[in-house]
Protein backbone atom coordinates (compact mmCIF):
# COMPACT_ATOMS: atom_id res chain seq x y z
CA UNK A 1 0.00 0.00 0.00
CA UNK A 2 0.92 3.71 0.42
CA UNK A 3 2.82 4.94 2.68
CA UNK A 4 1.22 5.86 5.42
CA UNK A 5 2.23 7.90 8.50
CA UNK A 6 -0.37 10.37 9.60
CA UNK A 7 2.43 12.22 10.90
CA UNK A 8 3.88 13.53 8.48
CA UNK A 9 2.87 16.48 6.52
CA UNK A 10 5.01 15.55 3.62
CA UNK A 11 2.81 13.15 1.63
CA UNK A 12 0.08 15.49 1.87
CA UNK A 13 2.53 17.50 0.27
CA UNK A 14 3.39 15.23 -2.61
CA UNK A 15 0.34 14.24 -3.67
CA UNK A 16 -0.70 18.10 -4.07
CA UNK A 17 1.92 18.23 -5.88
CA UNK A 18 1.26 16.11 -8.41
CA UNK A 19 -1.24 17.32 -10.95
CA UNK A 20 -3.77 14.65 -12.69
CA UNK A 21 -4.60 15.62 -16.35
CA UNK A 22 -7.53 13.90 -17.75
CA UNK A 23 -7.67 12.14 -21.00
CA UNK A 24 -4.25 12.11 -21.15
CA UNK A 25 -2.17 10.86 -23.33
CA UNK A 26 -5.76 9.17 -24.90
CA UNK A 27 -9.38 9.08 -23.78
CA UNK A 28 -9.93 8.02 -20.20
CA UNK A 29 -6.43 7.74 -18.92
CA UNK A 30 -5.96 10.20 -15.54
CA UNK A 31 -2.25 11.34 -16.44
CA UNK A 32 0.01 11.53 -13.10
CA UNK A 33 1.72 14.09 -13.55
CA UNK A 34 4.79 14.23 -11.62
CA UNK A 35 6.58 17.61 -13.39
CA UNK A 36 4.66 19.76 -10.84
CA UNK A 37 6.40 18.18 -8.41
CA UNK A 38 9.73 18.63 -9.81
CA UNK A 39 8.54 22.73 -10.27
CA UNK A 40 7.80 22.40 -6.09
CA UNK A 41 11.70 22.11 -4.89
CA UNK A 42 10.11 21.48 -1.12
CA UNK A 43 7.94 18.69 -2.22
CA UNK A 44 10.53 17.75 -4.54
CA UNK A 45 13.01 17.10 -1.49
CA UNK A 46 10.35 15.59 0.29
CA UNK A 47 10.21 12.97 -2.01
CA UNK A 48 14.12 12.01 -1.96
CA UNK A 49 13.69 12.37 1.86
CA UNK A 50 11.44 9.78 2.27
CA UNK A 51 12.99 7.40 -0.30
CA UNK A 52 16.57 8.03 1.21
CA UNK A 53 15.08 7.91 5.34
CA UNK A 54 13.63 4.12 4.27
CA UNK A 55 16.96 2.80 2.20
CA UNK A 56 19.47 4.61 4.17
CA UNK A 57 21.50 1.66 6.04
CA UNK A 58 19.95 -1.29 4.07
CA UNK A 59 23.19 -2.43 2.82
CA UNK A 60 21.82 -1.70 -1.11
CA UNK A 61 24.62 -0.96 -3.36
CA UNK A 62 22.71 -0.30 -6.68
CA UNK A 63 19.56 1.62 -7.32
CA UNK A 64 18.37 0.92 -10.49
CA UNK A 65 16.23 3.73 -12.40
CA UNK A 66 13.65 2.88 -15.53
CA UNK A 67 13.54 5.17 -17.90
CA UNK A 68 12.64 7.79 -18.03
CA UNK A 69 11.35 9.03 -14.42
CA UNK A 70 13.58 6.84 -12.36
CA UNK A 71 15.89 8.77 -14.03
CA UNK A 72 14.80 11.72 -11.75
CA UNK A 73 14.56 9.99 -8.23
CA UNK A 74 17.06 7.18 -8.80
CA UNK A 75 20.29 9.39 -8.84
CA UNK A 76 19.58 11.52 -5.42
CA UNK A 77 18.92 8.56 -4.06
CA UNK A 78 21.80 5.95 -4.72
CA UNK A 79 24.06 9.20 -4.00
CA UNK A 80 22.45 9.85 -0.86
CA UNK A 81 22.53 6.56 0.16
CA UNK A 82 26.05 5.30 -1.17
CA UNK A 83 25.05 3.12 -3.99
CA UNK A 84 25.49 3.23 -7.43
CA UNK A 85 22.84 4.08 -9.56
CA UNK A 86 21.77 1.73 -12.84
CA UNK A 87 19.67 3.10 -15.64
CA UNK A 88 17.32 0.72 -17.04
CA UNK A 89 17.14 1.76 -20.82
CA UNK A 90 14.85 1.24 -23.69
CA UNK A 91 16.36 -0.92 -26.06
CA UNK A 92 19.07 0.71 -28.66
CA UNK A 93 19.58 3.54 -25.83
CA UNK A 94 23.09 2.12 -24.10
CA UNK A 95 26.10 2.38 -26.04
CA UNK A 96 27.98 -1.34 -26.12
CA UNK A 97 27.22 -4.49 -24.68
CA UNK A 98 23.88 -4.84 -23.04
CA UNK A 99 21.90 -7.40 -21.59
CA UNK A 100 18.13 -7.08 -22.25
CA UNK A 101 14.74 -8.66 -20.89
CA UNK A 102 11.40 -8.68 -22.86
CA UNK A 103 8.00 -7.89 -21.16
CA UNK A 104 4.56 -7.90 -22.43
CA UNK A 105 2.95 -4.93 -23.31
CA UNK A 106 -1.27 -4.48 -23.86
CA UNK A 107 -0.55 -4.82 -27.58
CA UNK A 108 3.12 -6.56 -28.17
CA UNK A 109 5.97 -6.46 -26.35
CA UNK A 110 8.91 -3.78 -25.47
CA UNK A 111 12.47 -4.46 -23.82
CA UNK A 112 14.68 -3.17 -21.08
CA UNK A 113 18.49 -2.80 -21.22
CA UNK A 114 21.29 -2.56 -18.65
CA UNK A 115 24.82 -2.60 -19.76
CA UNK A 116 26.90 -5.38 -19.27
CA UNK A 117 29.05 -5.47 -15.70
CA UNK A 118 27.01 -2.53 -14.19
CA UNK A 119 26.05 -4.54 -11.69
CA UNK A 120 27.76 -8.03 -10.34
CA UNK A 121 26.41 -11.13 -8.33
CA UNK A 122 25.37 -10.54 -4.96
CA UNK A 123 24.90 -6.71 -4.98
CA UNK A 124 21.79 -5.56 -3.33
CA UNK A 125 19.50 -3.28 -5.27
CA UNK A 126 16.72 -1.14 -5.38
CA UNK A 127 14.40 -0.55 -8.38
CA UNK A 128 13.12 2.67 -8.68
CA UNK A 129 10.42 4.75 -11.29
CA UNK A 130 7.78 7.08 -10.67
CA UNK A 131 4.43 4.83 -10.91
CA UNK A 132 3.75 1.61 -10.72
CA UNK A 133 0.46 0.71 -13.04
CA UNK A 134 0.39 -2.84 -14.20
CA UNK A 135 3.79 -3.76 -13.24
CA UNK A 136 5.09 -5.10 -16.48
CA UNK A 137 8.00 -2.73 -16.51
CA UNK A 138 9.06 -3.37 -12.76
CA UNK A 139 8.80 -7.02 -13.34
CA UNK A 140 11.29 -6.70 -16.27
CA UNK A 141 14.03 -4.87 -14.41
CA UNK A 142 13.43 -7.35 -11.38
CA UNK A 143 13.66 -10.11 -14.14
CA UNK A 144 16.72 -8.77 -15.78
CA UNK A 145 18.47 -8.03 -11.93
CA UNK A 146 18.12 -11.86 -11.05
CA UNK A 147 19.30 -12.87 -14.27
CA UNK A 148 23.18 -11.87 -12.99
CA UNK A 149 22.52 -12.79 -9.37
CA UNK A 150 21.36 -9.48 -8.15
CA UNK A 151 19.18 -9.59 -5.06
CA UNK A 152 16.57 -6.72 -5.39
CA UNK A 153 15.68 -6.06 -2.25
CA UNK A 154 12.46 -3.79 -2.92
CA UNK A 155 11.03 -2.12 -5.72
CA UNK A 156 9.90 1.97 -4.95
CA UNK A 157 7.43 4.86 -6.73
CA UNK A 158 6.37 7.58 -6.06
CA UNK A 159 2.87 6.92 -7.16
CA UNK A 160 0.76 3.55 -7.17
CA UNK A 161 -2.32 2.77 -9.45
CA UNK A 162 -3.89 0.35 -7.59
CA UNK A 163 -6.92 -0.41 -9.79
CA UNK A 164 -4.33 -1.78 -12.70
CA UNK A 165 -2.83 -4.69 -9.99
CA UNK A 166 0.43 -4.25 -11.17
CA UNK A 167 1.51 -4.68 -6.96
CA UNK A 168 0.17 -8.49 -7.73
CA UNK A 169 2.78 -8.75 -10.83
CA UNK A 170 5.42 -8.06 -8.71
CA UNK A 171 4.62 -11.57 -6.24
CA UNK A 172 6.87 -11.86 -3.04
CA UNK A 173 9.02 -8.71 -4.31
CA UNK A 174 8.06 -5.61 -1.56
CA UNK A 175 6.56 -2.74 -2.79
CA UNK A 176 6.72 0.77 -1.38
CA UNK A 177 5.00 3.44 -2.45
CA UNK A 178 4.07 7.20 -1.20
CA UNK A 179 0.81 8.27 -3.29
CA UNK A 180 -2.12 5.53 -3.95
CA UNK A 181 -3.88 7.25 -6.78
CA UNK A 182 -7.68 7.31 -6.53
Amino acid sequence: MAFEDAQDHRIARISSAIRVIPDFPKPGIMFQDITTLLLDPTAFKDTIDLFVERYKGKNISVVAGIEARGFIFGPPIALAIGAKFVPMRKPNKLPGAVISQEYSLEYGTDKIEMHVGAVQAGERALVIDDLIATGGTLCAAINLLERVEVEVVECACVIELPELKGRDRLGDKPLFVLVSAA
